[in-house]
């Protein structure tokens, strides 16, 4: 008689815990007000961020980005996550006054999210050094502006010759 109880005491148990698991959260009922924009809008946020890096100060790049956010920077091991970390990168890359060029771009909408992903180059007006990259820029509106919620940078993997160069700028435009 007792493990009769026990084992009915048990299947109500689990029932009420299957039920519980199944009850929806207050995620599936959220609803989600989506800022009209257009690939032109997300366009310019890259030369909202290019001008940052010409003013020459850390502080007007990292206004770009979201808190949190991370970047993922091309000279620096190191994922930079506070925006004391990214005005750190910042300091040291803004020396040699780089000013950067997309060479060819995809960029995709959704809501309140954009992505900018390709490849560009930069042109350090200090040093005269070219140096041509990989790049996405993950941006999320916040009610009031768009901001840069994940960048990664990284050098071209291969060494690219400059009649290379020419023709993947050919292409992309």
């Amino acid at each position: 008689m007792m493990s009769i109880r026990m084992l009915a005491a048990a299947a109500l148990l689990s029932g009420c815990a299957s039920q519980q698991l199944a009850q929806p959260t207050t995620n599936a009922f959220r609803t989600e007000s989506c800022k009209p924009v257009t690939e032109q809008e997300i366009v310019t946020l890259f030369d909202r961020w290019n001008s940052s890096l010409q003013s020459g100060d850390p502080r007007k790049v990292t206004a770009n980005y979201a808190h949190p956010s991370i970047l993922l920077p091309t000279v620096s091991n190191k994922p930079r996550l506070t925006p004391a970390e990214k005005e750190d990168y910042f300091h040291h890359f803004l020396v040699n006054r780089p000013i950067g060029k997309i060479d060819q771009r995809h960029v995709e909408l959704g809501c309140n999210t954009a992505v900018d992903a390709g490849l560009y180059t930069f042109t350090f007006a200090k040093t005269g050094d070219v140096i041509s990259g990989r790049y996405s820029f993950t941006y999320t509106w916040n009610g009031s502006d768009w901001l840069i919620t994940s960048h990664h940078s990284s050098m071209m993997p291969e060494k690219v010759s400059k009649v290379g160069a020419a023709k993947v700028t050919a292409k992309a435009h």
